[in-house]
């Protein structure tokens, strides 16, 4: 048995643990149950990769991002790992065979989302499983405190009967005290462990500016830097209108956002990463698993929906841990904008009783079926045909999804598939019997291996190019040998997926629980309150906002964002400040008193650094002025 230190070694090259991931590990290795908060780009994946490959077993993965897991899946397999993953889009013969493999052909790691693991067909087979420890990403998704509240985590606990005195790991990168506290009675820890990395960024600087001219502050901000930069706004036509306009000031610019073809966003995403293109100016749609640890500047155009969601996103910025600007740009009618987003996601209950109706309609599926069946879904068309608002559709279906009557994916490629249906000797038989037929499979066979024990991705024009065939030729030789039972084949698509994880109920029994529909629009509510006050507030260190807002309370003002800057044209050192205030407040909150009263009480300061702290404190609203000009601190006595 290797230790963590050998597994890192040789599957990813590192002489060392980044900190905090060894302590993790050992804990996991221990058996104990264990919560890692570690900020975006703290290396997560590490924490339960390595401790997996220690272990004898499969590692149970559970995530919500199937982005997240395909990409994970992909890096693992290049390591010489055996990896997979289990999502909407892929058909009942694909899932089936998926779960044999991880039964009974060594795999380390099996991916799925929380939904699956309600399916029949994964408890059937759960007990076959030889699982080692079970994974749980995005672990604050259990907590009805969470910003991303998904209902199907809270069964994820129900696991642990099947599996005692396997450990449980849950990860997540952002988490109040409350979440935290959550995370660990949601998922039945028995004797769990908590190892929390400071939010603290030393070296990312928070600024927030009320601006206008939006466009003009951003070129400044990119000129001045001149370096690798990530611009977030909330629509995709925005996208490309901010990255022209950054392309006719002489900025290397691109957009993204994920309604481009795959191969067009891989396309967007290597140039920025490997420094072909400075700036991508994207939807939230960006940055999810990518690592660029150079990044100067990341800039939001509009406001983000929770403090969460723009911790993450600013956390992209600085990870080679040098200086790094994370900036807002905002104006009142964001707020306005913001508000108006709010409560478009949270339709009429009866609205969404609609919608989900329709949805039935649209696949002709007859109440009672449906369960664990899979659809390409176009939103756009979906909603021309129910005469519906796209905005108030997706809203009501992600309801649905959280509740967990369906799961939505985003537009992602999903390349085709194909196995072998028969053993081969049935198989040699077909090809005597069947000459036309014969060189094709041969071509099969040569191209892709693995074929006959799991379904493998095939590329059509590949096949073409090989066999000097038109693509549209491969395709019906691949549907025809599919007819004939000789193969499994699923064509490559780009659509977003909808599975219905339920049987399709009439509408009139779709009830929406109070976690997932009015609790949840109350605690949303408040999340957006917390980053208006964030952008609208200048009186405190931003950094000390952020820190606050998740729980750090000792953490010193950062001096260099934009409310420190003006505090420190005082010339006051944060002690100095901090004593003038003791000093001050109770005797103004008994009495108004001008200047030259105050002064005298002062001690260990020159007059006129007091005088200029008065007036900072005034212009900050932290001390009122009354008619006669004197000064008093807002609560006071008399």
């Amino acid at each position: 048995m290797m230790t963590p230190q050998q597994v890192l070694t040789k599957y990813w090259g590192y002489n060392s643990f980044r900190p905090m991931q060894e302590d993790i590990i050992q804990s996991v290795l221990a058996g104990h149950d264990t919560l890692a908060l570690l900020p975006t780009g703290g290396g997560k994946s590490m924490c339960f990769q390595v401790p997996a490959m220690v272990k004898d077993g499969l590692c149970l993965v559970i995530s919500p991002l199937i982005a997240l897991m395909k990409d994970q899946v992909e890096n693992l397999k290049k390591r010489g790992i055996k990896a997979m993953a289990i999502y909407s889009g892929m058909n009942l013969h694909e899932i089936d065979i998926a779960l044999d493999n991880a039964a009974y052909d060594n795999y380390k790691f099996l991916y799925v989302s929380p939904e699956r693991l309600e399916t029949d067909m994964f408890r059937d087979r759960l007990f076959k499983l030889k699982i080692s420890m079970v994974a749980v990403d995005e672990a604050h998704c259990i907590s009805q405190w969470g910003y991303d509240f998904r209902p199907p985590y809270l069964r994820i606990a129900a696991l642990r009967e099947f599996l005692p005195g396997i450990p449980l790991l849950a990860l997540t990168a952002t988490a109040t005290p409350k979440v935290v506290d959550d995370i660990q009675e949601k998922l039945s820890f028995k004797s769990g462990k908590v190892f929390q990395k400071s939010f603290e960024r030393k070296n990312l600087t928070y600024m927030v500016f009320k601006e206008e001219d939006k466009m003009g502050r951003l070129l400044k901000i990119a000129s001045k830097l001149n370096s690798t930069g990530v611009v977030y706004v909330r629509n995709r036509r925005k996208t490309k209108e901010v990255s022209d306009f950054l392309v006719r000031n002489g900025i290397s610019s691109d957009f993204y956002h994920a309604g481009l073809e795959p191969a067009v966003r891989d396309q967007k995403q290597n140039a920025w990463m490997t420094g072909k293109k400075k700036v991508i100016v994207s939807t939230n749609a960006f940055g999810m698993g990518i690592d660029k640890p150079d990044v100067r500047f990341v800039v939001h155009m509009d406001l983000p929906d929770t403090i969460e969601a723009y911790f993450q996103e600013a956390g992209r910025a600085g990870r080679d841990e040098k200086q790094a600007w994370a900036v807002v740009l905002w104006e009142k009618v964001d707020i306005d904008d913001l508000k108006s987003f709010f409560n478009n996601s949270y339709p009429p209950v009866e609205t969404i009783r609609q919608i989900y109706s329709a949805l039935g309609n649209y696949f002709n599926l007859a109440v009672g079926s449906g369960k664990d069946t899979t659809f390409s879904f176009h939103l756009p068309h979906f909603c021309e045909q129910y005469k519906l608002s796209a905005t108030t559709a997706y809203s009501a279906l992600k309801i649905l999804e959280k509740e967990g009557y369906l799961l939505l994916s985003d537009a992602m490629h999903t390349p085709s598939t194909a196995k072998i249906r028969m053993d081969k000797e049935t198989l040699y038989r077909f090809q005597v019997a069947n000459q036309k037929y014969d060189n094709f499979i041969k071509l099969l066979l040569r191209s892709y291996s693995g074929l006959f024990s799991e379904f493998a991705k095939i590329n059509e024009l590949e096949l073409a190019n090989r066999f000097n065939l038109k693509v549209e030729e491969v395709e019906k030789y691949l549907f025809k040998l599919q007819e004939l039972e000789v193969i499994y084949y699923t064509p490559k698509s780009d659509k977003p997926h909808i599975t219905f994880i339920t049987e399709r109920f009439n509408e009139r029994l779709i009830s929406l629980s109070p976690q997932v529909y009015s609790d949840r629009k109350q605690i949303a509510f408040k999340r957006l309150e917390s980053v208006i006050e964030y952008v609208t507030s200048d009186k405190k260190c931003r950094s000390l906002q952020l820190l606050n807002y998740f729980g750090e309370n000792t953490a010193m003002r950062c001096g260099s964002c934009d409310v420190c800057r003006q505090r420190n044209e005082i010339g006051l050192t944060e002690i100095e400040f901090d004593r003038l205030v003791e000093q001050i407040k109770p005797m103004l909150r008994a009495h108004s008193m001008p200047v030259k009263d105050i002064l005298p009480h002062i001690k260990g300061l020159k007059d006129e650094k007091i005088i200029e702290a008065l007036n900072w404190l005034a212009d900050h609203d932290k001390l009122k002025v009354d008619g006669d000009g004197n000064f008093y601190w807002p609560g006071k006595k008399n």
